[in-house]
């Protein structure tokens, strides 16, 4: 039997997680309902598991003999977003909402767990499945492989993002730089405060600020080549508390993107040249905090070639499209540094059902036919690599 075939038994099963998830929706670092359910699912497949970073979890499935081992990831955490469908599995927590599919992901991998669970007798190997927290937050990953070593031993790793870009039924997995590193920083203008009609006797802050935000610009377009995509936003701006007082300080903040580690490593430093300078130049101090977030998500071609065929296997030779890499950031990333493997990105866009809302968007919703596919996904590249 095809594992496409074992998968449909099951599909009810994972909508139906899938729903419960989404009226439920938990924000990273609060995953305590979504964590237990999963859990309990897994006692009910009698499928052993630890507990890690806190509503993490990682569970375990031994198939016939010693073979390689193979890691699948889904996220669980949701966004704080009020949502606006009018669906009738529609988010009972108002200002939270899965709008990004990880409902998907984790219903996906817990259909998949009882199709490993049946078919233990097929599998030449070891299956873990992790259920990750705080994903949003570039910070799950980090914490889970900090206080355990369960990825010490794996060989290959596999996640999925159900992905509103792509219709229902294609499947990206190309090989090489897929999503970007994602990094924050704070900048901290210090000047001196004083009357606004004197501006003389006062060191603007905002002012320099204003200097910093603009001349950061040149970071992307004069410090390193076109032919490499750089990001550098600033997201907030806070300084002042009156109109007729120049104020004495101001806080920035924002995100850095980029696809290549080297160009990553000197961010920091290049901008730091610009920010003290710039500042300088005002009579002002400043101080950059760069916060290292997730590094690029990098498929490794070898396993995209194995995903490729389990794609075929699944949808056929035309099931596999091409997607241009995004500056969107995974923690998966961390998972790929310990053991290389592949981020699948599984179409669940369909206008016709209004499944066409980019993610973070308050309608976000899939076209559930996506679920059946990334199950049987999730299953066939773990059989695949391990039989490879």
């Amino acid at each position: 039997m095809e594992i496409k075939d074992v998968v449909k038994k099951y599909n009810d099963y994972v909508i139906q997680m899938r729903r419960d998830f989404h009226m439920n929706p938990e924000s990273s670092w609060e995953e305590f309902r979504t964590s237990g359910i999963v859990k309990a699912e897994l006692d009910k497949l009698s499928i052993p598991y630890i507990s890690v970073a806190g509503t993490g979890v990682v569970a375990t499935i031994k198939g016939i003999g010693a073979g390689k081992i193979v890691a699948l990831r889904a996220d669980m955490d949701a966004l704080e977003i009020e949502e606006t469908n009018d669906v009738p599995y529609k988010s009972k927590f108002p200002g939270k909402m899965h709008a990004c599919g990880h409902d998907g992901h984790t219903a996906m991998l817990l259909g998949a767990a009882k199709v490993f669970n049946e078919m233990k007798h097929e599998i030449n190997g070891t299956v873990k499945l992790i259920f990750q927290p705080a994903e949003e937050v570039a910070a799950g990953a980090r914490k889970m492989l900090d206080e355990s070593n369960f990825m010490d031993d794996v060989d290959g790793s596999f996640a999925i993002h159900l992905w509103s870009g792509i219709e229902v039924g294609k499947i990206s997995i190309e090989a090489g730089p897929r999503m970007a590193s994602a990094d924050i920083f704070e900048i901290i203008i210090n000047g001196k405060s004083g009357h606004g009609s004197m501006p003389h006797q006062a060191i603007d802050a905002v002012v320099a600020a204003s200097a910093v935000v603009m001349d950061l610009q040149s970071v992307v377009s004069r410090e390193f080549s076109p032919l490499d995509s750089v990001v550098l936003s600033i997201g907030s701006f806070h300084a002042g508390t009156r109109f007729n007082i120049i104020a004495n300080k101001a806080i920035l903040s924002g995100t850095t993107r980029c696809f290549k580690n080297k160009i990553r490593d000197m961010l920091p430093s290049v901008m730091e040249r610009i920010v003290k300078n710039t500042a300088a130049s005002y009579r002002a101090e400043a101080t950059l905090k760069y916060t290292p977030g997730t590094p690029p998500t990098i498929n490794d071609p070898t396993c995209a070639k194995i995903a490729a065929g389990s794609v075929e296997k699944i949808l056929g030779e035309n099931g596999v499209v091409e997607m241009e890499k995004t500056t969107g950031g995974e923690d998966f990333a961390l998972f790929l540094n310990k053991a290389p493997g592949v981020m699948a990105f599984v179409g669940m866009r369909n206008e016709e059902k209004d499944a066409c809302y980019a993610h973070h968007h308050e309608r976000f919703n899939m076209d559930e036919d996506a679920l059946e596919i990334g199950t049987a996904l999730y299953v066939q590249y773990a059989l695949d690599f391990l039989n490879n």
